[in-house]
């Protein structure tokens, strides 16, 4: 019989465990969202599969259900400050769209690629992911997509945003 676990630590563990912080672009019946998330990673190369968790609350998680997409727009070191504006889901509002296309999601300038999720302009390298697997796992499903597009800069991607360059944290 094993101790009681102390959630605290639990949490500092979990906290220490080096991830990535992303930005997840879905889309679906003409609405779109950014959304900051950390749980993402590459699962399989043929087919080059990527996985994100994303909450089973979240209206990402409701547009990649529907939409059967996903994007993740890797940010530079130094736009930390972008995640934090899309850790609340983006009002309609502040989605703009010239000639029936977005350009911008709460400011930041969008491209939409093959899926027609969006993927921040600022990105320093992103993939643009059709959905093959979902995995319910409590309060968070994975989506697991195929790479369908990418991009980035010829020769070496710069270093890309991670959480321990914030003062966020995320685990359990």
């Amino acid at each position: 019989m094993s101790a009681p676990i102390d959630a605290r630590l639990r949490r500092r563990v979990l906290w220490a465990m080096p991830s990535g912080l992303y930005v997840v672009g879905s889309a679906a019946g003409g609405r779109v969202n950014l959304m900051t998330a950390n749980l993402a990673v590459q699962v399989a190369t043929e087919p080059t599969l990527v996985a994100v968790a994303i909450d089973v609350a979240a209206l990402t998680h409701r547009l990649v259900a529907a939409g059967g997409c996903f994007s993740l727009s890797f940010l530079a070191r130094e736009d930390r400050a972008v995640v934090r504006r899309f850790v609340k889901p983006v009002p309609e509002a502040d989605v703009v769209a010239e000639g029936g296309r977005v350009v911008s999601v709460a400011g930041e300038p969008v491209e939409l690629h093959a899926t027609g999720a969006p993927v921040l302009a600022r990105a320093v390298a992103w993939v643009d992911c059709a959905l093959r697997h979902r995995l319910e796992l409590g309060s968070h499903d994975v989506f697991v997509g195929e790479v369908v597009a990418v991009g980035g800069p010829d020769g070496d991607v710069l270093p890309v945003l991670r959480m321990e360059d914030t003062r966020m944290h995320y685990g359990g």
